[in-house]
């Protein structure tokens, strides 16, 4: 820095060239307009004095010694932090290959030697202005940019929170499973698309046997963590994504099996037992067994529109209902619209 150079403000320019006449010209017509100028008498000092305080534009001689104006102006295009000062370059030549050049380099403009004042005002203002325009409209965009990116990161908060309350609203509390609004949800809509497939749709409806005693015999916290266990080990023995498991109320749970016919659920129905039984949760109050059972009823359907899938609800229901008078711990099927009065029912001797 030298003794033209003036402190960093909002509208500097950086005079370089190695001719100390053309740099007096230069700085005294800039400074008559109220401009704060800087100088450099090299591209290396150019560089220099940039790198202590950017410029809003840079005036450059083509023609200096050792680094040419070309080469300084290639080194700050090239760096993210210069690459957007507007530079005019300054030259004694006329050949139309020094122009092109200049604007191959990433010059704005150019004004040649000897200096016209107007016409060397009228180019630093205008580029001065262009410059100022320029920073106005990045500012701007980085605004928009960060307002887009404020929404958009409101909006995943958001989509993240309705995707949380939709799952809060459709799962269990306690169980972790789904839950009843989950279960009617999803059976309506199986039961839709299985009428139009002209395909299966089974239910199983699960009890815990005894419960009540169960929970009179070693407290309510105790048959919280019970039901838990049996939701974890009926989930583990249903396979198939598109299965639902749910809980249905209490110590009942449902099972939606779509596409599967009633020799299926059966097959799922035992998978359940065999793994409630594999807890061997102690069960002290249970009148058939020393362990922690379930009685399910097994239905499956084709649904029709003269049906409704409370009639495949109903039929489960039922099925419960006998295997609990059959003794619990077992296993009835009643397929809708097949009843008879002699209903399967699995597993006819309690397991002891």
């Amino acid at each position: 820095m030298n003794k033209y150079q003036m402190g960093c403000s909002q509208s500097n320019i950086l005079i370089v060239d190695d001719l100390p006449d053309n740099v007096g010209l230069l700085y005294r017509v800039l400074r008559q307009k109220g401009f704060n100028v800087m100088t450099a008498h090299s591209g290396e000092e150019a560089l220099s004095t940039i790198l202590t305080c950017l410029p809003d534009l840079i005036l450059v001689d083509i023609g200096m010694p050792y680094m040419d104006g070309y080469e300084v102006c290639h080194i700050l295009k090239v760096n993210p932090r210069t690459k957007d000062i507007p530079i005019i370059f300054v030259t004694a030549f006329e050949q139309i290959l020094n122009k092109v050049k200049a604007f191959e380099m990433g010059g704005v403009d150019y004004i040649t030697k000897p200096f016209e004042t107007a016409k060397v005002l009228a180019r630093v203002e205008l580029h001065l202005s262009l410059r100022r325009l320029q920073q106005q409209l990045e500012a701007q965009n980085e605004l928009l940019r960060r307002e887009v990116r404020d929404r958009m990161a409101i909006e995943a908060a958001l989509q993240a929170a309705n995707q949380e309350f939709q799952r809060l609203a459709h799962q269990d509390s306690l169980t972790q499973i789904a839950n009843r609004r989950c279960f009617d949800l999803c059976l309506n809509q199986e039961w839709r698309r299985l009428m139009r497939e002209v395909q299966p749709l089974s239910l199983i409806l699960c009890d815990v046997d005894f419960f009540k005693a169960y929970n009179d015999t070693y407290g309510h916290q105790a048959g919280d963590n019970c039901l838990r266990r049996i939701a974890s080990a009926i989930a583990t023995a249903v396979k198939r994504p598109s299965d639902v498991v749910a809980r249905y109320g209490g110590e009942e749970f449902v099972l939606i099996l779509p596409n599967t016919p009633a020799s299926g659920a059966l097959y799922v129905a035992q998978e359940i037992q065999e793994a409630v039984r594999a807890l061997e949760l102690v069960h002290a109050g249970s009148q058939i067994s020393p362990y922690i059972t379930l009685s399910m009823g097994v239905t499956a359907v084709i649904p029709k529109a003269n049906l409704s899938p409370m009639s495949l609800i109903a039929a489960a229901d039922r099925a419960l209902y006998r295997a609990k008078l059959a003794g619990r711990d077992r296993i009835s099927l009643e397929e809708v619209g097949l009843r008879s009065d002699h209903p399967h029912v699995l597993g006819d001797q309690p397991n002891v």
